[in-house]
């Protein structure tokens, strides 16, 4: 499959409001709360949440790594139907590689008591096009 690819249909047994957002969202290239930095070669997110918020579905085309900046507790909606918990611990970092046509949507949510800080960092010169991002999910210079 490929980020042209036609709708996914939402999972099966997810409450009704999750699997809307998930038809929604499954093309959004928003991997974070905003974009901090973007060049030709990569884009920089920062992804905010507070306990008990969900970000919104987004789909992941390009090479990509995140760091986590706290300790905390998530759990990972996915769009195949798999739901994730885990913890996360200060400095823990994870690569992902996304060859021509590969890609995942999901969802994460902070359910622990501290707020969820994360770093992410996109390759623009991975085996996907970047998907667009809109000008209000970018840094605005003050």
């Amino acid at each position: 499959m490929t980020q042209d690819t036609p709708t996914l249909p939402a999972p099966d047994g997810w409450p009704e409001a999750l699997r809307q957002e998930f038809l929604d969202n499954q093309f959004n290239g928003c991997v974070g709360s905003i974009l901090v930095s973007e060049t030709e070669k990569l884009r920089v997110w920062h992804l905010r949440l507070p306990p008990g918020k969900r970000c919104n579905f987004h789909r992941h085309v390009l090479d990509y790594f995140w760091t986590a900046h706290n300790p905390g507790k998530a759990r990972g909606y996915y769009h195949d139907g798999r739901i994730v918990d885990v913890t996360h611990h200060a400095g823990e970092t994870k690569h992902f590689t996304f060859p021509a046509g590969d890609f995942f949507v999901h969802s994460v949510e902070n359910i622990g008591e501290t707020e969820l800080l994360f770093t992410t960092v996109e390759f623009k010169d991975s085996g996907n096009t970047p998907l667009p991002v809109p000008a209000e999910m970018r840094l605005q210079a003050a």
